[in-house]
Protein backbone atom coordinates (compact mmCIF):
# COMPACT_ATOMS: atom_id res chain seq x y z
CA UNK A 1 0.00 0.00 0.00
CA UNK A 2 1.14 3.52 -0.78
CA UNK A 3 1.29 5.89 2.18
CA UNK A 4 -0.90 8.95 2.08
CA UNK A 5 0.73 12.06 0.60
CA UNK A 6 0.00 15.62 1.69
CA UNK A 7 0.87 18.46 -0.70
CA UNK A 8 0.40 22.23 -0.33
CA UNK A 9 -0.30 23.58 -3.82
CA UNK A 10 0.55 27.31 -4.07
CA UNK A 11 -2.23 29.46 -5.55
CA UNK A 12 -2.98 33.15 -6.04
CA UNK A 13 -0.56 35.37 -4.08
CA UNK A 14 -0.21 33.43 -0.83
CA UNK A 15 -2.88 30.71 -0.69
CA UNK A 16 -2.36 26.99 -0.33
CA UNK A 17 -4.73 24.45 -1.83
CA UNK A 18 -4.19 21.27 0.16
CA UNK A 19 -4.08 17.99 -1.75
CA UNK A 20 -4.16 14.55 -0.15
CA UNK A 21 -3.56 11.56 -2.40
CA UNK A 22 -3.09 7.82 -2.13
CA UNK A 23 -3.27 4.92 -4.60
CA UNK A 24 -4.06 7.21 -7.52
CA UNK A 25 -6.94 9.04 -5.83
CA UNK A 26 -6.95 12.57 -4.43
CA UNK A 27 -8.94 15.19 -2.58
CA UNK A 28 -8.31 18.94 -2.46
CA UNK A 29 -9.23 21.51 0.17
CA UNK A 30 -10.22 25.10 -0.64
CA UNK A 31 -9.33 25.40 -4.35
CA UNK A 32 -9.27 29.13 -5.00
CA UNK A 33 -8.07 28.30 -8.51
CA UNK A 34 -8.59 25.25 -10.69
CA UNK A 35 -5.47 25.40 -12.89
CA UNK A 36 -2.88 24.56 -10.17
CA UNK A 37 -4.98 21.59 -9.08
CA UNK A 38 -5.41 20.34 -12.64
CA UNK A 39 -1.64 20.57 -13.14
CA UNK A 40 -0.99 18.61 -9.94
CA UNK A 41 -3.54 15.93 -10.87
CA UNK A 42 -1.88 15.50 -14.25
CA UNK A 43 1.64 15.51 -12.83
CA UNK A 44 0.85 12.80 -10.27
CA UNK A 45 -1.61 10.94 -12.54
CA UNK A 46 -4.45 11.24 -10.03
CA UNK A 47 -8.24 11.00 -10.04
CA UNK A 48 -9.95 13.72 -7.98
CA UNK A 49 -12.60 12.16 -5.72
CA UNK A 50 -13.66 15.11 -3.58
CA UNK A 51 -13.38 18.85 -3.04
CA UNK A 52 -13.63 20.11 0.55
CA UNK A 53 -14.54 23.75 1.26
CA UNK A 54 -14.09 25.42 4.66
CA UNK A 55 -15.78 28.79 4.04
CA UNK A 56 -17.21 30.96 1.31
CA UNK A 57 -14.40 33.43 0.51
CA UNK A 58 -13.53 33.45 -3.19
CA UNK A 59 -9.86 32.68 -2.70
CA UNK A 60 -10.94 29.35 -1.20
CA UNK A 61 -13.82 28.35 -3.48
CA UNK A 62 -13.52 30.01 -6.91
CA UNK A 63 -11.89 26.97 -8.54
CA UNK A 64 -14.45 24.47 -7.28
CA UNK A 65 -17.05 24.70 -10.09
CA UNK A 66 -14.50 24.15 -12.87
CA UNK A 67 -12.85 21.28 -11.01
CA UNK A 68 -16.19 19.66 -10.34
CA UNK A 69 -17.22 19.99 -13.98
CA UNK A 70 -13.95 18.53 -15.27
CA UNK A 71 -13.53 15.71 -12.77
CA UNK A 72 -16.97 14.87 -11.38
CA UNK A 73 -15.62 15.23 -7.84
CA UNK A 74 -18.12 15.54 -4.98
CA UNK A 75 -18.03 18.98 -3.33
CA UNK A 76 -18.45 19.22 0.44
CA UNK A 77 -18.91 22.50 2.28
CA UNK A 78 -20.35 24.37 5.26
CA UNK A 79 -24.09 24.08 5.71
CA UNK A 80 -24.86 27.75 6.23
CA UNK A 81 -22.68 29.56 3.69
CA UNK A 82 -23.29 30.54 0.07
CA UNK A 83 -20.96 28.52 -2.14
CA UNK A 84 -20.50 28.38 -5.93
CA UNK A 85 -20.74 24.57 -5.84
CA UNK A 86 -21.70 22.15 -3.08
CA UNK A 87 -23.19 18.65 -3.16
CA UNK A 88 -23.13 17.83 0.54
CA UNK A 89 -23.68 20.42 3.26
CA UNK A 90 -21.89 19.80 6.55
CA UNK A 91 -22.02 20.87 10.18
CA UNK A 92 -20.27 19.84 13.39
CA UNK A 93 -20.40 16.10 14.01
CA UNK A 94 -20.84 15.16 10.37
CA UNK A 95 -18.19 12.99 8.75
CA UNK A 96 -16.70 12.75 5.28
CA UNK A 97 -15.82 9.18 4.30
CA UNK A 98 -13.03 8.88 1.75
CA UNK A 99 -12.47 5.12 1.49
CA UNK A 100 -10.11 5.21 -1.49
CA UNK A 101 -7.73 7.29 0.60
CA UNK A 102 -8.38 5.30 3.79
CA UNK A 103 -9.39 8.62 5.36
CA UNK A 104 -12.33 9.72 7.49
CA UNK A 105 -12.72 13.37 8.42
CA UNK A 106 -14.94 14.80 11.16
CA UNK A 107 -16.43 18.26 10.79
CA UNK A 108 -16.01 21.00 13.43
CA UNK A 109 -17.94 24.27 13.47
CA UNK A 110 -15.37 27.05 13.93
CA UNK A 111 -17.09 30.41 13.31
CA UNK A 112 -15.28 33.72 13.70
CA UNK A 113 -13.52 34.45 10.44
CA UNK A 114 -16.86 33.78 8.73
CA UNK A 115 -20.18 32.90 10.34
CA UNK A 116 -20.35 29.34 9.01
CA UNK A 117 -16.67 28.38 8.81
CA UNK A 118 -15.95 24.66 9.32
CA UNK A 119 -12.83 22.54 9.74
CA UNK A 120 -12.10 18.93 8.79
CA UNK A 121 -10.19 16.72 11.22
CA UNK A 122 -9.17 13.09 10.97
CA UNK A 123 -6.45 10.59 10.22
CA UNK A 124 -5.66 7.56 8.15
CA UNK A 125 -4.12 4.42 9.58
CA UNK A 126 -0.72 5.21 8.07
CA UNK A 127 -0.25 8.82 9.12
CA UNK A 128 -0.57 11.62 11.66
CA UNK A 129 -3.88 13.36 12.33
CA UNK A 130 -4.74 16.07 9.81
CA UNK A 131 -6.57 19.37 10.37
CA UNK A 132 -7.84 21.46 7.46
CA UNK A 133 -8.76 24.73 9.18
CA UNK A 134 -9.05 27.24 6.34
CA UNK A 135 -8.57 30.77 7.67
CA UNK A 136 -9.46 30.20 11.34
CA UNK A 137 -6.04 29.09 12.60
CA UNK A 138 -2.76 30.13 11.01
CA UNK A 139 0.80 29.32 11.96
CA UNK A 140 1.45 31.76 14.83
CA UNK A 141 -1.82 33.57 14.11
CA UNK A 142 -5.52 33.37 13.38
CA UNK A 143 -7.99 34.80 10.91
CA UNK A 144 -9.50 38.25 11.03
CA UNK A 145 -13.03 38.52 12.37
CA UNK A 146 -15.02 39.41 9.27
CA UNK A 147 -18.35 37.95 10.41
CA UNK A 148 -17.88 36.66 13.96
CA UNK A 149 -17.14 37.87 17.46
CA UNK A 150 -14.08 37.51 19.71
CA UNK A 151 -16.04 35.09 21.91
CA UNK A 152 -16.86 32.89 18.91
CA UNK A 153 -13.24 32.84 17.78
CA UNK A 154 -11.97 32.02 21.28
CA UNK A 155 -14.37 29.08 21.37
CA UNK A 156 -13.35 27.96 17.88
CA UNK A 157 -9.64 28.16 18.62
CA UNK A 158 -10.29 26.29 21.86
CA UNK A 159 -11.71 23.35 19.91
CA UNK A 160 -8.61 23.27 17.72
CA UNK A 161 -6.17 23.67 20.62
CA UNK A 162 -7.64 20.57 22.26
CA UNK A 163 -6.68 18.34 19.31
CA UNK A 164 -3.68 16.00 19.67
CA UNK A 165 -0.35 17.81 19.71
CA UNK A 166 0.98 15.93 16.66
CA UNK A 167 -1.97 17.00 14.49
CA UNK A 168 -0.76 18.52 11.22
CA UNK A 169 -2.26 22.00 10.82
CA UNK A 170 -3.07 22.65 7.16
CA UNK A 171 -4.16 26.28 6.97
CA UNK A 172 -5.04 28.40 3.99
CA UNK A 173 -2.25 30.97 3.66
CA UNK A 174 1.51 31.40 3.81
CA UNK A 175 1.36 34.06 6.53
CA UNK A 176 3.86 32.46 8.90
CA UNK A 177 6.75 34.92 8.75
CA UNK A 178 4.50 37.96 9.17
CA UNK A 179 2.70 36.27 12.06
CA UNK A 180 5.96 35.33 13.76
CA UNK A 181 7.27 38.89 13.40
CA UNK A 182 4.23 40.08 15.34
CA UNK A 183 4.31 37.21 17.86
CA UNK A 184 7.88 38.17 18.74
CA UNK A 185 6.58 41.60 19.73
CA UNK A 186 4.11 39.90 22.08
CA UNK A 187 6.65 37.45 23.55
CA UNK A 188 10.18 38.63 22.68
CA UNK A 189 11.79 36.26 25.19
CA UNK A 190 10.00 33.12 23.96
CA UNK A 191 12.84 30.81 22.87
CA UNK A 192 10.53 28.55 20.88
CA UNK A 193 9.35 31.60 18.93
CA UNK A 194 12.91 32.71 18.26
CA UNK A 195 13.84 29.26 16.99
CA UNK A 196 10.73 29.03 14.83
CA UNK A 197 11.55 32.42 13.30
CA UNK A 198 14.99 31.15 12.28
CA UNK A 199 13.60 27.89 10.86
CA UNK A 200 10.81 29.53 8.89
CA UNK A 201 13.07 32.29 7.61
CA UNK A 202 15.38 29.63 6.18
CA UNK A 203 12.50 27.69 4.61
CA UNK A 204 11.04 30.77 2.96
CA UNK A 205 14.44 31.94 1.69
CA UNK A 206 14.63 28.60 -0.12
CA UNK A 207 11.12 28.99 -1.52
CA UNK A 208 9.80 26.12 0.61
CA UNK A 209 6.45 26.24 2.42
CA UNK A 210 6.40 26.82 6.17
CA UNK A 211 3.38 24.53 6.50
CA UNK A 212 1.95 22.27 7.76
CA UNK A 213 2.39 23.33 11.34
CA UNK A 214 1.37 21.21 14.32
CA UNK A 215 -0.99 21.86 17.21
CA UNK A 216 2.00 21.38 19.50
CA UNK A 217 3.99 24.10 17.74
CA UNK A 218 1.03 26.48 18.02
CA UNK A 219 0.79 25.89 21.77
CA UNK A 220 4.42 27.02 22.06
CA UNK A 221 4.45 29.95 19.61
CA UNK A 222 0.94 31.24 18.76
CA UNK A 223 -0.22 34.10 21.01
CA UNK A 224 -3.85 33.29 20.22
CA UNK A 225 -3.35 29.82 21.73
CA UNK A 226 -1.52 31.31 24.72
CA UNK A 227 -3.99 33.85 26.14
CA UNK A 228 -3.71 32.34 29.65
CA UNK A 229 0.09 32.65 29.70
CA UNK A 230 1.26 35.52 31.91
CA UNK A 231 3.61 36.88 29.26
CA UNK A 232 0.83 37.07 26.67
CA UNK A 233 -1.80 38.38 29.10
CA UNK A 234 0.55 41.12 30.30
CA UNK A 235 1.50 42.13 26.76
CA UNK A 236 -2.15 42.27 25.68
CA UNK A 237 -2.99 44.36 28.75
CA UNK A 238 -0.19 46.80 27.99
CA UNK A 239 -1.45 47.15 24.42
CA UNK A 240 -5.03 47.71 25.67
CA UNK A 241 -3.86 50.16 28.30
CA UNK A 242 -5.85 48.43 31.03
CA UNK A 243 -6.00 45.14 32.94
CA UNK A 244 -7.75 42.35 31.04
CA UNK A 245 -9.74 39.84 33.04
CA UNK A 246 -10.87 37.19 30.55
CA UNK A 247 -9.58 35.10 27.68
CA UNK A 248 -12.00 36.89 25.35
CA UNK A 249 -10.69 40.31 26.39
CA UNK A 250 -7.09 39.15 25.92
CA UNK A 251 -7.95 37.71 22.52
CA UNK A 252 -9.72 40.91 21.42
CA UNK A 253 -6.69 43.00 22.39
CA UNK A 254 -4.33 40.64 20.55
CA UNK A 255 -6.52 40.63 17.45
CA UNK A 256 -6.67 44.44 17.37
CA UNK A 257 -2.88 44.56 17.87
CA UNK A 258 -2.30 42.16 15.00
CA UNK A 259 -4.78 44.03 12.76
CA UNK A 260 -2.77 47.24 13.23
CA UNK A 261 0.72 45.70 13.17
CA UNK A 262 2.93 46.66 10.25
Amino acid sequence: MVNIKLIPIPALSDNYIWMVHKNGHAIVVDPGQSAPVEAALEHHNLVLDAILLTHHHADHVAGAPALQQRTGAIVYGPASEQLPACDQRLAEGDTVQLPRLDLTLTVLDIPGHTAGHIAYYGSCRSGKPLLFCGDTLFAAGCGRLFEGTPAQMVNSLGKLSDLPLDTLVCCGHEYTLANLRWALQVEPDNLALQQRWETVSQLRSEGAPSLPSTIGAEHKTNPFFRTSQATVLNAASRYAGKPLDSAVAVFASLREWKNNFK
